[in-house]
């Protein structure tokens, strides 16, 4: 249930993200979206050693940014968009199901996977005849959905860098 709660919490910050105006609160915003993914990260794998690499590594790369951004923005005061405390209440139960879709607690998917579908045996890079990469121990279900919300979370700042930078 926390694995849902926080993966929701995710997707709402992240759908948030989308309605900030200023590089300060949208620095803050990453900064929870890092805390929260590291947090799931932890749970989902069991070690707190990859999550604790990847807190320290996004937060020097948020400290770099907001060296940047605090020398550029000017001393504007943050203005509360109401529009944003609608849309807050009105996704939060649409992002929970979501989550609970993700999480295969309302089994939707079971019935239409076969065993045969989710089978990555088969799969290899061959960089040389001898050395062979299985992908399975990159994509096996234990890990899947902590790389699905990876590459979502990637996907969500690489919009919010090109947001910032079009000026």
């Amino acid at each position: 249930m926390t694995k849902i709660i926080l993966s929701s919490l995710l997707i709402l910050f992240s759908t948030i993200m989308i309605f900030l105006n200023h590089p300060l609160s949208m620095g803050l915003m990453i900064l929870i979206q890092t805390l929260l993914t590291c947090l799931l990260c932890s749970m989902m794998i069991k070690t707190y050693w990859f999550s604790y690499i990847l807190f320290l590594t996004f937060l020097g790369g948020l400290l770099v940014l907001f060296i940047y951004v605090s020398s550029i923005a000017s001393n504007s005061l943050f203005k509360i968009n109401f529009k944003m405390k609608f849309t807050f209440f009105m996704f939060l139960p649409l992002i929970f199901l979501l989550s609970l879709l993700f999480m295969n607690k309302l089994n939707f998917m079971n019935n239409s996977f076969n065993s045969d579908m989710l089978n990555f045996n088969n799969l290899f890079i061959f960089f040389n005849n001898e050395n062979k990469i299985n992908l399975i121990k990159l994509y096996n279900n234990q890990t899947f959905f902590l790389m699905l919300m990876l590459i979502i979370y990637l996907f969500i700042t690489l919009i919010a860098v090109v947001k910032i930078t079009n000026i």
